[in-house]
């Protein structure tokens, strides 16, 4: 019903910078909470950032100071702006999206295939 698409993964260098977008195939109006999560190699899928449906941000204490998640329903693609990159930040990045699929308040997760960055010089 919903898809989700990562791109701008790649090869970057230490300190560098790149920005990850996620299109979603129908509007965002009607999502709820977006999110990025990465996944390194030999560790569990972790939470990057969220943003609710009004704009507000959450960032973990890994993120915060560097990265940026954005939202832009008009576009249907929610965005995540990385700084400083760290070699430590090299995972497999996904986006996420909350939908409501009743009237009774049920939610379910999409989610993209994810993006690969590689911090490395």
């Amino acid at each position: 019903q919903v898809q989700l698409v990562e791109s701008g993964g790649g090869l970057v260098q230490p300190g560098g910078s790149v920005r990850l977008s996620c299109a979603a195939s129908t509007s965002m109006l009607s999502f709820g909470a977006m999110g990025w999560y990465r996944q390194a190699p030999g560790k569990q899928r972790e939470v990057v950032a969220r943003i609710t449906s009004g704009g507000k941000t959450i960032s973990t204490d890994s993120a915060k100071g560097r990265f940026t998640i954005s939202r832009d329903n008009a576009k249907n693609t929610m965005y995540l702006e990385m700084n400083s990159l760290k070699p430590e930040d090299t995972a497999v990045y996904y986006c996420t999206a909350r939908l409501r699929v009743d009237v009774w308040g049920n939610e379910r997760d999409y989610w993209g295939q994810g993006t690969q960055v590689t911090v490395s010089s």
